[in-house]
């Protein structure tokens, strides 16, 4: 292993070992709280742009395999762990998590205190760091970390999302069949427009009987809505993704647009945070986030606490209230979760219940789509 040197933006600075991939890299360093599912993590692309570090110590230990990538490659600027394994024991692995790191150029970190990091990250919040196998001087670093943009200042989606529109035809744990169930699909298809949606979540919206299309995130909802007119499609998902809401001008006067129409739409994460803000609520940023598979979330309307995955930076205001009633609530927090819009078939969650981390009850959700389309 190389030395690899890091230097945070309140001043500290840590030299430890490396695996993956070298070099020198820039992002937001959050941690996550989950106990397992390190590469579906990684491979989110909703973590663009930022370095997590995981307080789960040991990863590794249970290898890579080409089923648990959420996209095509890996979007984060770098993973913090306790204790890297290179030798790993799982009969789903087909490689090791030093190469899926090398391949997609992403730098990892080892044998530091994840535990001092995550009580910093705690009680100062999120904040922009360097790392880098290259250079080792603390005020060098310093210079071109004050130098670089922040993660709000970048545009992570046009970087995430498809440049062309494909349809997603596998449910969960079928990637490699090669036809999908036709008679299980509705006679009218959902657009998913793609801000970096997570390939679990096409997976589990297949796996209700729908029929799933994915457009890039510079979609026209004059396209959309003449589609919908015409029966063509029945609904319309906004996908997580990464980045500061606020800074998508464009992407929410579509979506205002596409409210206006009032199609039945259904949104997680980043979607969720655009549904607020293009009905005038706008979000704000958390101190550390939420970024975890164990996040406890309440149902005022079914009175169940749901276990959730989560990863999000940003939130919606209390005051959606307002024009929405309240369907889910963070029990570490108080924070809102998932709001259903008055008189409309919108609704939107903030967790991640593809993620399935319970594993199964907020599976529900997509159900909950499917028979509003159908």
């Amino acid at each position: 292993m190389q030395n690899v040197w890091i230097y945070l933006e309140n001043g500290t600075f840590l030299e430890a070992n490396s695996f993956g991939a070298t070099g020198t890299s820039v992002g937001e360093i959050v941690f996550n709280t989950s106990l397992t599912g390190y590469q579906e993590i990684i491979t989110d692309p909703s973590y663009a742009g930022q370095f997590i570090t995981f307080t789960m110590p040991e990863i590794g230990n249970v290898g890579v395999n080409k089923d648990d990538m959420e996209s095509k490659t890996a979007h984060c600027k770098g993973v913090l762990v306790r204790n890297y394994h290179s030798e790993y024991s799982n009969f789903r692995a087909e490689g090791d998590l030093d190469s899926l790191l090398k391949e997609h150029n992403v730098l990892g970190i080892c044998n530091i205190d994840t535990r001092y990091i995550t009580k910093m990250l705690r009680d100062e919040g999120a904040m922009m760091m360097i790392a880098s196998t290259e250079i080792s001087s603390k005020e060098e670093l310093a210079k071109l970390l004050a130098e670089s943009p922040r993660i709000e200042d970048i545009n992570y989606i046009e970087q995430v999302s498809t440049k062309e529109s494909y349809i997603h035809k596998f449910g969960a744990w079928n990637h490699d069949k090669l036809e999908y169930n036709k008679a299980m699909m509705s006679d009218k298809k959902v657009i998913v427009i793609d801000f970096g949606v997570k390939r679990n979540i096409l997976n589990e919206l297949v796996q209700v009987g729908l029929e799933v299309e994915v457009v890039p995130s510079n979609f026209k909802a004059e396209d959309l809505i003449a589609r919908f007119d015409s029966g063509e499609i029945g609904g319309i998902f906004l996908s997580n993704g990464p980045g500061d809401p606020l800074t998508l001008k464009n992407e929410k006067k579509e979506v205002q647009k596409l409210i206006a129409k009032d199609i039945p739409i259904f949104a997680i994460c980043l979607g969720h945070q655009m549904l607020s803000i293009a009905h005038g609520y706008d979000t704000y940023k958390l101190k550390f986030g939420q970024h975890g598979g164990n996040h406890p979330v309440a149902n005022p309307v079914t009175k169940v606490v749901e276990i959730t995955a989560q990863n999000h930076n940003y939130n919606v205001p209390d005051k959606i209230v307002e024009i929405a009633e309240v369907t889910h609530i963070n029990l570490f927090d108080n924070t809102i979760e998932g709001v259903k819009y008055n008189n409309k078939n919108i609704f939107s969650v903030q967790h991640h219940p593809e993620a399935s981390p319970g594993p199964h009850e907020s599976k529900y959700i997509f159900k909950q789509f499917a028979d509003i389309v159908k």
